[in-house]
């Protein structure tokens, strides 16, 4: 119990100073985390237990979720085409671009290289959420699109490993199923269930949902998938409801934020060894351009042709570059699955993990919407900015 309680208090330490330099520099919190995760991995090597493993993968399914339930059914609604666009643009041109590289420039054999390009074809729902949240565009259109577009490309993250590696045994099709059926069935249950419990202080609201997301979790990855694509999807079937219920999000986010993301950021931080980084620099900065380039290359004009104000089109790009969920998994099955070895893994997380930190950085402090640009999405034609 002893080393439980020290390494408790290593990470609960770092959470906090986290905390206390988000709000000294007005950056968002989970880029922090990522950094002093870094800082800390390569210095005092924090110790990562089991039980920090479990609180940042609850961490991430929760997030995911709750990101999720910001996409009430009007919002996907309106913005669907650009959503389906931006999240096809977003998966498929890192993909194709991040693969021929590896292949063709640095040798890799053909299903290396593919891992290397589902790595790389990934956006971050949980940091990208986190920057909304704390800038508060989580309730505007242009927050609202940038994560519906991003749950569309991680999706087809998911997809390409499935086809491209995995077999869809029964067990597959059963999450298939079990997803299908509770996504049905959980809105009009939910409804019911919440007007039953009626917020009583034990929070059998957030139990409930902790429940469905651990148990469609289970599913998932015992059916060859990942827990967090559920969790999205929850999130969506049920916004509508949540969003009538402001104060039980309020308290699902005070509850994540405190205690979840910390440890899910500051583990993924811990996990770049900057040696690594060093004696590899080439690679991580032709990976890391092959990504944002092509990510640029497909969306800024897709943007312009649908009349994004420049503004809202550079702090979308940049948004959907980051990466770090799907990122890592795709690499940790190339790794564990033989495709990949140790030292491609290490350059791929690294790159992963980087675009987690650089694209969101640059957005935050050069091209985050300011004033009326918060709510203005397409710029109407004559130079004048129509209100979203």
């Amino acid at each position: 119990m002893e080393q439980l309680w020290g390494e408790a208090v290593v990470w609960i330490s770092l959470a906090l100073v986290s905390s206390l330099i988000s709000l000294k520099v007005g950056i968002s919190v989970a880029l922090i985390e990522l950094v002093v995760g870094i800082v800390a991995g390569n210095t005092i090597h924090p110790q990562i237990s089991e039980w920090i493993n479990f609180l940042a993968s609850f961490g991430a399914l929760v997030l995911t979720f709750l990101a999720g339930a910001e996409l009430e059914s009007r919002t996907l609604k309106k913005f669907w085409k650009e959503s389906l666009v931006f999240g096809i643009l977003s998966f498929a041109a890192p993909f194709g671009l991040s693969w021929f590289a590896a292949q063709f420039l640095l040798g890799w054999e053909q299903s290396a290289a593919q891992i290397a390009g589902l790595a790389l074809s990934t956006t971050s729902v949980a940091v990208v959420y986190a920057v909304m949240i704390d800038s508060g565009l989580n309730e505007k259109p242009i927050g609202k699109l940038i994560l519906a577009a991003c749950f569309v490309t991680d999706l087809g993250t998911v997809i390409a490993l499935g086809l491209l590696f995995t077999s869809f045994g029964l067990r597959f099709w059963i999450f298939v199923g079990a997803t299908i059926v509770a996504l049905w069935l959980l809105p009009k249950f939910t409804r019911f269930y919440l007007t039953r419990v009626n917020a009583h202080s034990s929070e059998p609201e957030v139990k409930y949902v902790y429940l469905v997301l651990l148990l469609l979790a289970y599913v998932a990855v015992s059916g060859g998938s990942e827990g967090v694509l559920p969790a999205y999807l929850v999130g969506m079937v049920l916004a509508d409801t949540f969003l009538a219920n402001k104060e039980l999000i309020r308290r699902m986010r005070a509850t994540t934020f405190a205690l979840l993301t910390p440890f899910y950021f500051l583990k993924a931080g811990s996990l770049v060894d900057l040696k690594a980084v060093l004696a590899s620099l080439g690679l991580v900065v032709l990976f890391f351009f092959s990504k944002t380039a092509a990510k640029f290359l497909g969306l800024y004009p897709a943007g312009a042709a649908f009349g994004f104000a420049r503004r809202v089109n550079l702090y979308t790009n940049l948004m959907m570059s980051t990466g770090l969920t799907f990122g890592t998994i795709s690499a940790l099955y190339g790794l564990t699955h033989g495709i990949i070895n140790k030292d491609q893994y290490s350059i791929l997380v690294v790159v992963v993990i980087l675009t987690a930190i650089v694209p969101t950085l640059i957005a935050q402090a050069f091209f985050e919407p300011k004033g009326r640009e918060r709510d203005v999405l397409f710029e109407a034609k004559g130079g004048k900015q129509d209100v979203s």
